[in-house]
């Protein structure tokens, strides 16, 4: 891997309503860009994704006060995941840092992601050194997920790993030419493979205002990352067509002797002959077919929603962008 003498740096940070947070964030951001040597400049890209809060109004002024601050503005919220995309899609940098406005994230810790590109790694990754901050149940569904994600995504995803990463513009160039709708970005960016690693640092709390993912967005995140990297959950089909099919051959076969040498009249409380076994079999087996249907239709689905190519996002306004 060939670093230009004097790199340029990008720095992409989504936003959604956190005006709270977003004066300390630059104040902090600037202060350790102001102190790197040996680049060539810095463009900070904030995304808003769709805020309505003070947010917009506040990425206006700090437009005014540092020239290399650009603001990109969705018409609507379309998601973190999709807030990133379009920051990449826009940096020009020989690298590209991605980072969210919370503050759990850093930005003391861009300069070791630097010094890790400067020894040729194309990926560079922050890794939580642990997740105190975070509830007893998000950090078991983590590891959860992670563990699944392994498993039957054939993705080796770090544990404790988020989307604080640097990329290398080789990276960017081919991520920008991934064109899936449901994007989970940290494994795309593994996906793509090149030279990868981690740098450990402390993730702190939130420094102000309210998580932007509650439950319910961290598990369609975790869906997306599912379907978009394995098959698995349509092959779940397969296995309980087997295990139905052989229950029910069980069943059939205990109803026969029983019936038809034992002389017993009822099975499990059930009459061998009667409506009740009968009506148990066939909605069981009706559970199992809408199981089916219902992941062969979340497939179709997103097959539906890749045909239509509509676009990944939409700017209202781009502010302080040379074009």
């Amino acid at each position: 891997m060939t670093i230009p003498d004097r790199p340029l740096l990008s720095v992409v940070v989504p936003v959604y309503n956190e005006e709270a947070v977003l004066h300390e964030f630059y104040k902090r951001l600037h202060a350790v860009l102001k102190e790197l040597r040996g680049l060539s400049g810095t463009e900070i890209i904030f995304v808003d994704d769709g805020s309505h809060d003070g947010s917009a109004k506040i990425l206006s002024e700090l437009v005014q006060w540092d020239k290399s601050v650009k603001v990109l503005q969705f018409s609507r919220n379309f998601g973190h995941q999709i807030a990133l995309t379009a920051g990449l899609d826009h940096a020009k940098g020989d690298a590209v840092v991605v980072i969210d406005a919370d503050l759990q994230d850093p930005p003391e810790t861009i300069p070791r992601l630097l010094n890790k590109w400067r020894d040729g790694y194309e990926v560079v990754y922050g890794v939580r050194e642990s997740r105190e901050t975070d509830t007893w149940f998000k950090r078991t569904t983590a590891r959860l997920f992670y563990a699944l994600m392994r498993k039957i995504g054939n993705l080796d995803l770090p544990m404790d790993a988020g989307d604080f990463r640097l990329l290398d513009r080789k990276v960017v160039e081919v991520f920008r030419s991934l064109g899936e709708r449901h994007r989970f970005v940290r494994g795309l960016t593994l996906w793509v493979g090149f030279r990868q690693t981690g740098v450990l640092y402390p993730r702190t709390e939130r420094f102000a205002g309210s998580t932007k993912y509650p439950f319910g967005k961290m598990l369609k995140l975790a869906w997306d990352g599912v379907t978009s990297f394995s098959f698995a959950p349509l092959r779940v089909a397969i296995y309980l067509g087997l295990i139905v099919s052989s229950l029910s051959f069980l069943l059939g076969l205990f109803v026969i002797i029983g019936r038809f040498f034992l002389n017993q009249t009822e099975l499990l409380g059930f009459p061998t002959h009667g409506w009740g076994s009968l009506m148990v079999a066939v909605l069981f087996l009706a559970g199992v077919q809408l199981i089916v249907l219902g992941m062969m239709g979340e497939y179709l689905g997103r097959t539906y929603e890749e045909v239509k190519r509509r676009p990944l996002y939409i700017l209202r306004e781009k502010i302080g962008f040379d074009d």
